[in-house]
């Protein structure tokens, strides 16, 4: 009977428990309460107490063609490459000249002995007294026939042998002459000397002192001289581009090395193959190189102009905010409010101007961005 009583006590006591308990489960299966979310302020939106501390300016109307900048390599005007080869193989026992040289035309570069030179001054020896004897020999001749002791047959075969000595011993001159000699009288047996046939730079040299000098096909030009009187700019340009560029025109090109110095370059081809991985055209300027100036691998950029002017927004050039890599200027609002908008800077005009663009012409700015942007930071 007790045991009974304590049961019943112990129900009673642990109902209302129970009961919390589960209310408790029930209202945490409920969904949550919806979240409150508080809109920020514009933060491109700045308010201040006196804006009229802050003097405007309107945005100017400034006229300009469209530009394309891209960048392009020096390279050496192909016409004007004149190879200075040796064609008679040997042994250099001189040079006289290094890569980077400026030469003039005709001075000596390389000396070389040779065989073929050796072997075509003998020929030229052998047939020089040959044509000597026969030149006596014709002569006697035609003075025993004038005296009538010769037939004229005998005139003959010595007027003939005499032609054919000249034509032996003018093979071998030009044969020399093919090989590099040029000087008959004072010249030493198997040496040839190699001379700069152009004016101008050495941009290749294939060969040293005690190197062997060979004539094949294949082998390399012992000397390359360029004239860089005048030069190439290669550049890249996409195809999405290639509107601005046409043959004839010029464009302005700046040499890394030299940015104040603008060079002008006038199209001279368009390459009618694009690059198939990077969709680029190939664009040839020639222009001038007074002073050598521009060196062969030089980079530039060249600014490539349209035909048709468009208009830009020319403000001061105190009213552009650089600010996160971004151009801005500040734009007045109601209530004294000024508005951050963000521009594209251009090129510099003079007034201390700067062509934009981003916004239209007429538009007041705050003529002193960065006053404004401290100010608001404070």
């Amino acid at each position: 009977m007790k045991r009974i009583i304590l049961a019943a006590f112990l129900c009673f006591a642990l109902f209302p428990l129970l009961t919390s308990c589960s209310s408790k489960v029930q209202a945490d299966r409920e969904a949550p309460p919806p979240a409150k979310v508080e809109s920020e302020s514009d933060s491109g939106v700045f308010t201040v107490a006196h804006p009229e501390r802050f003097p405007l300016t309107e945005a100017g109307e400034h006229k300009a063609s469209p530009e394309l900048t891209v960048t392009g390599v020096v390279n050496p005007d192909v016409a004007r490459s004149v190879p200075a080869p040796s064609l008679a193989s040997g042994r250099a026992i001189e040079v006289n000249a290094r890569l980077g040289d400026k030469v003039r035309k005709g001075q000596l570069l390389l000396r070389v002995k040779s065989n073929d030179v050796a072997n075509a001054w003998s020929t030229f020896k052998q047939a020089e007294c040959t044509e000597a004897l026969t030149k006596k020999q014709f002569e006697r001749a035609r003075f025993l026939y004038e005296k009538g002791a010769i037939a004229k047959k005998d005139l003959e075969v010595a007027e003939e042998t005499e032609e054919t000595s000249l034509v032996a011993l003018d093979a071998s001159i030009q044969t020399l002459k093919v090989l590099g000699v040029t000087d008959l009288k004072n010249h030493p047996d198997s040496i040839v000397n190699i001379y700069a046939p152009i004016s101008g730079i050495i941009v290749e040299q294939n060969v040293s002192a005690g190197a062997g000098v060979k004539t094949l096909d294949n082998s390399p030009n012992l000397f390359t001289i360029n004239n860089l009187d005048s030069v190439w700019v290669l550049c890249d340009v996409y195809e999405n581009d290639l509107s601005f560029v046409r043959i004839g025109d010029y464009a302005d090109v700046r040499l890394n090395a030299y940015p104040d110095k603008v060079y002008k370059g006038r199209i001279s081809n368009i390459g009618p193959i694009l690059d198939p991985s990077i969709r680029t055209a190939k664009v040839r300027l020639e222009l001038p190189n007074p002073g050598y100036k521009m060196s062969i691998g030089m980079f530039v950029t060249a600014t490539f102009y349209g035909q048709q002017q468009e208009v830009h927004a020319a403000v001061p050039a105190t009213a552009i905010l650089h600010l996160h890599d971004r151009d801005w200027v500040y734009v007045p609002e109601e209530g004294g409010q000024f508005r951050r908008v963000v521009v594209k800077g251009g090129k510099t005009l003079p007034g201390r101007m700067q062509e934009v663009t981003g916004i239209e012409p007429g538009r007041k700015v705050v003529a002193n961005a960065l006053v404004l942007q401290v100010t608001a930071e404070q």
